[in-house]
């Protein structure tokens, strides 16, 4: 009995946190990754590069700050995705979908992690990004519930105290 008490407490809790199992990235390692392009840029392996580009695109869409998901965002739909293989479309669309959901376009987020799980349907950490969606997406349907409700509650009341008025 207290396991499900505790369960729903946790549940109810993070309905209004919004809490999900995401990790974010420190600023710090922020710049190491983008230093580690930097110093990648100067050297003969295409390879490396790219694998670095990849860690800051990842550091990027799981940080914080709002611009950084932005620009790695960017950084990941200007990369070239025509000849990876199955895996890096994966992780590509798969971090793409992460930076969507922090930027708040849940619907975005929902079709690329759908598409990676065409690729990969067991693979649990996007499985785990398409529950925080849709539990984001039911949430911000209830907020807006409330509000609506709430609005015409208001109007209803308004209308009321002015017919109260007049008689």
């Amino acid at each position: 009995m207290e396991a499900k008490l505790g369960k729903a407490f946790e549940s109810i809790t993070n309905f209004f946190t919004g809490a999900d199992q995401i990790p974010w990235c420190d600023r710090d390692v922020v710049a190491g990754c983008e230093q580690e392009v930097h110093e990648a840029e100067k050297g003969p392996s295409d390879e490396f590069k790219n694998e670095c580009i990849m860690r800051l695109s990842w550091a990027l869409v799981h940080s914080r700050q709002t611009e950084d998901v932005h620009r790695g965002i960017a950084m990941l739909e200007s990369s070239p995705g025509s000849n990876t293989s199955p895996l890096k479309l994966r992780e590509k669309l798969y971090l793409l979908a992460v930076g969507y959901y922090r930027s708040g376009d849940y619907s975005r987020s929902r079709e690329l992690v759908e598409d990676c799980l065409k690729i990969e349907p067991e693979w649990r950490q996007a499985q785990s990004l398409k529950k925080a969606i849709e539990d984001r997406i039911k949430k911000d349907g209830v907020i807006g519930i409330g509000i609506a409700a709430t609005a015409v509650g208001l109007v209803a009341g308004g209308i009321a105290a002015a017919f109260a008025r007049r008689n």
